[in-house]
């Protein structure tokens, strides 16, 4: 998820880079949107109402939060240095409960964690970390990681100029077909999640234990478009889905996990999503 404005950056480039053919279908997506749905925490940037009784759990769903944005930094920053020999920015974590405000505007819980590209910025709700125990069962350490993993993943495509790409041809094409494209953007944030867990797991950053996969697939599927409009209304609209299905969410994690090759992840010319 995310929202937001961003400056024009360069065109994807560098040996080893995402492969990203000239995107064919223009995204009329409004630029001032963020994107979504996570070394440094700014200190008063998080606008937080906590609720007593968890502010103990809040605390060390922060300390996790940090700890899991800290690796992925640290797996990014290697895989820029090595393959796309290019330097990485990293961006910065700001955690809040309730409601907060960015350069991309203001965000409630409603909105959840997102991820703006004009203050390169991720902003992590932390009850949306509740939301997903309770309400779509999806438990586990995994399942929250890939929270804040996703998050990152749009900072990635905001330092290779993918956001920037898509956001330039606001306007351009009918609202079904910018869905379709911020259904790529999305699924493409999965897959750079999943190449996260790979690589953390190779460097020795992580230690996947039974259940931690399950956890993280089940946090993939309650944040499908299909499961969450059929959780609300009963049914599901295809052509109005913005992040993608539960399926598809789960297959691009799952691939981005298995191969831990960037250049694997080219969701904007996959024939499956045409």
């Amino acid at each position: 998820r995310g929202r937001g404005r961003g400056r024009k950056n360069a065109a994807v480039g560098g040996a080893g880079a995402i492969i990203i053919v000239i995107i064919a279908l223009l995204l009329g997506q409004n630029p001032f949107q963020a994107v979504d749905m996570v070394n440094s925490v700014v200190p008063g940037q998080s606008a937080e109402v906590t609720d007593p009784s968890r502010a103990n759990e809040n605390e060390e769903l922060k300390v996790f939060t940090l700890g899991v944005f800290n690796s992925a930094n640290d797996v990014w920053s290697e895989i820029f240095r090595t393959q796309l020999q290019q330097s990485y920015v990293k961006p910065t974590l700001v955690t809040f409960t309730d409601e907060t405000v960015s350069e991309c505007g203001g965000a409630t819980a409603a909105v959840g964690p997102f991820y703006c590209p004009a203050d390169q910025k991720m902003y992590i709700d932390l009850n949306f970390f509740h939301q997903l125990k309770s309400e779509f069962g999806a438990k586990g350490d995994l399942a929250m990681a890939y929270v804040t993993a996703h998050e990152v993943g749009h900072h990635v495509q905001k330092l290779l100029g993918i956001i920037d790409q898509v956001n330039q041809y606001r306007g351009r094409i009918s609202e079904t077909e910018q869905n379709k494209l911020n259904v790529k953007l999305e699924l493409q944030a999965d897959f750079l999640a999943g190449v996260w867990v790979h690589h953390a797991q190779k460097m020795n950053m992580i230690l996947l234990e039974p259940g931690d996969l399950e956890s993280a697939i089940s946090a993939t599927t309650a944040v499908g478009d299909d499961t969450i409009q059929k959780r609300s209304m009963g049914y599901s609209v295809p052509d109005s889905f913005t992040h993608g299905t539960a399926a598809q969410r789960t297959y691009w994690f799952r691939k981005g996990m298995q191969t831990g090759d960037i250049g694997q992840g080219d969701t904007f010319n996959d024939p499956g999503l045409n």
